[in-house]
């Protein structure tokens, strides 16, 4: 009987550390990643698209991103929005593709976003133990119906913990390795 909430907890939690994950992807480094923009919403006749749905975008070089926009006439609108976001870009069009260099941080802006990882981090870990929290409840309501017996119910309190302490060395060790390259120079 605890088996299927052992599976929808361990399901859910993974898929909160990979939601983290795809999170940080999105927070700049020294390098170039399309990950960085790939989210940024483009207003495409009036709907707010993400960039990756209007554009190919690839990393040639280190320090440098090139969006190859799919519909020509929507060379503005990216470029806009790429300049109005909260990385603070600079991109720059030859008509055809739109060059988007990645300056390097500043010690301050480093920092910033090693503060930022760190916010994620926590609210990864969170999610987690709500996650826990709700499959506890289901346990205890099947213990109180007797659906199971109470040495069932502990058992699986043990197995939860383990399990959320398991997401949550996960989380932790994919912020540090964030916080590591954020600070590499």
């Amino acid at each position: 009987m605890i088996e299927p909430i052992m599976r929808d907890a361990d399901s859910k939690m993974t898929k909160s550390v990979e939601h983290f994950a795809a999170d940080l992807a999105t927070i700049r480094t020294g390098r170039a990643n399309p990950a960085l923009i790939d989210k940024i919403m483009v207003p495409y006749y009036g709907t707010p698209t993400p960039l990756n749905q209007l554009a190919q975008i690839s990393a040639p070089e280190p320090r440098l991103l090139v969006v190859q926009v799919y519909d020509k006439s929507q060379m503005g609108a990216v470029e806009k929005a790429l300049r109005s976001g909260e990385q603070g870009l600079n991109p720059a069009s030859d008509g055809q593709v739109i060059r988007v260099p990645i300056p390097p941080l500043t010690e301050e802006r480093r920092r910033e976003f090693v503060k930022l990882v760190r916010q994620k981090a926590e609210e990864a870990r969170v999610a987690i133990r709500n996650i826990r929290r709700d499959e506890i409840h289901r346990i205890d309501q099947m213990s109180k119906q007797g659906e199971i017996a109470e040495d069932d119910a502990k058992r699986g309190h043990a197995r939860l913990q383990k399990v959320t302490e398991a997401n949550i060395e996960k989380v932790d060790a994919t912020a540090a390795r964030k916080e590591a390259e954020v600070m590499e120079v």
